[in-house]
């Protein structure tokens, strides 16, 4: 019978988390080890990543592919997924115990899964692919072999990604809660310290960075009293954790904060779902970050944060100095093993009183509708838009291209995070032919940042969807893309050639749906990390004369088709 025992999370009894000490139950040495290697980390659950935290265990593979990675407990293949990012090839594995696995980045998978995705693949006539597979179709033991390791899609390096979710809820669990052999007596680094005036936005201000000093696993600041200038303030912190044996640097599993001894927030990375990892940007301080400072992880709740990791006692984290009293202040950032670091100081305020900062724009609220409305451009926000209130500038400006049959629309600013959508629309600035209608995309600008959008078109306005601010245009695009094979094979003979390769151009850096097909078939090219277009010689290519059609189509729907007559 499974042995179920009951894990205290934090097994440090210092006061202030006390009353967060988190109690569940997770089945230790239930999952094994998925490679035959020593277990090290290049990263951890919930470590902060752009846009996203990090939903599993990146397991070291001494930066080398193609080792052997094996099920980590009993159970069935339920899925698998091909695609140009992300996951790259990843397999997931229901296991009886409410649990499911994830192994992702991976190279091959063991014969009869390749097999049967590729059969799947030409079914479909789709490489990227997200297949449900029945229950009984792949069983797996303990142990099993499942696939070689890989550095496909997302990843940058080779690796093992590897998660366990609660089946039914699709919800990531920290790996580390399950007893995986992974040796850890040391305790998280505090780096630095952040002082934030609450009567402003987050956003409309820089931290007060404070230096901070180590004594063991005490860290503290000098002088110990910390006068600040507002009456309101909340703090953040930047912090890494590392496991014995290993410099890497990770991340934290969670922090909290006490005022005179009753903890008032904290926060803890156990569980996250993917419909919810872009809210880390509710999480760290995003300007600061986005303007090339370091990862600052706020120890407050920002009023739009409405799928928090926090765990409140009293308020938001946003601290009352206003009687002008000292108030001790503890800080304690923990690892999922239970090492503690305690950072403690007093903080009060004096008397001063924050400069107002005339800000451009219109101020905008959390949980709130609203938008801006122009003579030629609009746009507006849902009510799950923004974190923190925010005054949003507006510019206009000609546009940037000689396509552009708009002005340049200005909205909002980078260092301004996104939680949901906002909507554009921009009117042009002549009357536009159908056809240039149904070739106009939206641009959005960023820096050296583009993107593109297919537009929906109501009385006269052109409207888009985008997840960013930035600068926002109309553009008329009648440029093909263009297909490159990257060595010659029209008219050659390709008997001594492993494969066929192909490199996709586009003017607005934006193309989907390439499709090739030998002698009026579907034939499957890979496009991992999205870059080339790989055909590699199997079984459906057999000796003698083909033809080689391929067709690609850009965002505004312009299609180019090239033929290939080659002998193999």
């Amino acid at each position: 019978m499974r042995t179920v025992v009951l894990i205290i999370l934090f097994l440090n009894t210092f006061s202030v988390s006390a009353q967060f000490l988190e109690r569940d139950l997770y089945p230790r040495g239930y999952f094994r080890n998925p490679l035959n290697i020593a277990m090290g980390l290049s990263g951890n659950f919930g470590e902060l990543r752009p846009n996203h935290y990090h939903m599993g265990l990146d397991i070291r593979t001494n930066r080398v592919q193609n080792l052997p990675v094996f099920a980590a407990a009993d159970g069935f293949i339920s899925r698998v997924k091909i695609e140009p990012g992300g996951f790259g090839r990843a397999i997931y594995i229901d296991h009886p115990n409410g649990y499911t696995t994830v192994y992702a980045h991976l190279n091959n998978f063991f014969p009869a899964l390749e097999k049967f995705v590729k059969e799947k693949q030409y079914q479909l006539e789709s490489w990227s692919v997200y297949l449900e597979i029945p229950p009984g179709t792949f069983p797996v033991s303990k142990g099993t072999l499942i696939a070689y390791s890989g550095n496909t899609g997302g990843s940058q390096a080779p690796h093992l990604h590897f998660e366990i979710r609660k089946t039914k809820q699709d919800v990531n669990l920290n790996p580390l809660l399950f007893g995986l052999p992974l040796v850890d007596n040391t305790i998280p680094t505090i780096q630095r310290l952040a002082i934030y005036d609450r009567s402003r936005s987050v956003y409309e201000q820089y931290p007060r960075f404070i230096s901070i000093k180590r004594t063991g696993n005490k860290f503290n600041i000098s002088p110990d009293l910390l006068e600040v200038n507002s009456p309101f303030v909340s703090f953040g912190i930047g912090a890494y954790d590392t496991q014995t044996g290993s410099t890497n640097h990770n991340g934290i599993f969670g922090a909290d904060v006490s005022i005179d001894g009753s903890t008032i927030i904290g926060f803890r990375m156990n569980e996250i779902s993917y419909l919810n990892t872009r809210d880390l940007n509710a999480h760290i301080d995003y300007k600061t970050r986005t303007n090339g400072g370091p990862y600052v992880q706020l120890l407050t709740e920002l009023p739009g944060y409405t799928n928090s990791i926090y765990k409140k006692a009293t308020g938001n984290g946003v601290i009352d100095l206003s009687d002008r009293k000292s108030r001790q202040v503890t800080i304690e950032v923990m690892d999922a093993n239970g090492n503690a670091s305690i950072l403690g100081f007093r903080v009060k305020w004096n008397g001063a009183r924050p400069t107002a900062t005339p800000t451009a724009g219109k101020m905008f609220y959390p949980l709130m509708v609203d938008g801006f409305e122009s003579a030629d451009y609009e746009f507006y926000l849902g009510d799950r838009s923004l974190y923190d209130s925010v005054h949003i500038p507006y510019a206009r400006s000609a546009a940037s291209i000689p396509s552009a049959v708009s002005a340049l629309h200005s909205i909002g600013a980078s260092y301004i995070p996104l939680g949901d959508p906002i909507t554009v629309r921009i009117k042009p600035n002549r009357d536009l032919t159908e056809g240039e209608k149904s070739r106009t995309v939206m641009q959005r600008l960023s820096g050296s940042n583009t993107e593109v959008s297919k537009v929906e078109w109501n009385n006269g306005w052109a409207k888009s969807n985008f997840i960013d601010f930035g600068k926002f245009q109309l553009v008329v695009d009648t440029e093909p893309p263009l297909i490159i094979p990257l060595t010659d094979i029209n008219g050659v003979n390709l008997s001594n050639a492993s494969r066929i390769v192909f490199n996709i151009k586009d003017n607005l850096n934006q193309f989907r749906n390439f499709r090739a097909e030998l002698d009026g078939k579907w034939l499957r090219f890979t496009n991992d990390k999205g870059r080339s277009f790989i055909y590699n010689f199997d079984e459906r290519c057999s000796r003698g004369e083909h033809v080689l059609s391929v067709r690609v189509e850009d965002e505004a729907g312009n299609r180019s088709i090239r033929e290939f007559k080659f002998t193999r």
